[in-house]
């Protein structure tokens, strides 16, 4: 299990733009916002016990080694984002490629059989 090493927050500047801070331990999260409980219910183990604080969604995890929290707003529009992203379509081979490639293998059998 990773060590969650940078403490990640995540907040909407006055221009609409989104503002990361990382710090390198919990303790300015601790003196700056109200702690309201612990995590206990993340299935990334190292969240377990980490704080919960008035204000912040939060602790979730992001990369190997970083915390994040968001502010309701953030968590709002980026959750929104996601949704409403298209996923990609996937291609899928038609019968007639898959009879093609099957054909190709038996040639090239072929031609390794003869040689």
């Amino acid at each position: 299990m990773a060590k969650k090493d940078t403490f990640r927050v995540v907040t909407r500047s006055r221009d609409g733009s989104l503002m990361i801070s990382d710090y390198p331990s919990i303790d300015p999260l601790m003196t700056s916002h109200q702690q309201i409980g612990i995590d206990d219910c993340s299935t990334d183990l190292a969240l377990r016990g980490m704080p919960v604080f008035r204000g912040l969604i939060g602790p979730m995890p992001e990369g190997k080694n970083i915390v994040r929290y968001e502010t309701p707003e953030v968590f709002e529009v980026l959750t929104k984002e996601w949704m409403n992203a298209k996923p990609r379509k996937r291609r899928r081979r038609t019968a007639a490629q898959i009879a093609e490639e099957a054909a190709l293998a038996l040639e090239l059998e072929a031609q390794a059989a003869n040689s």
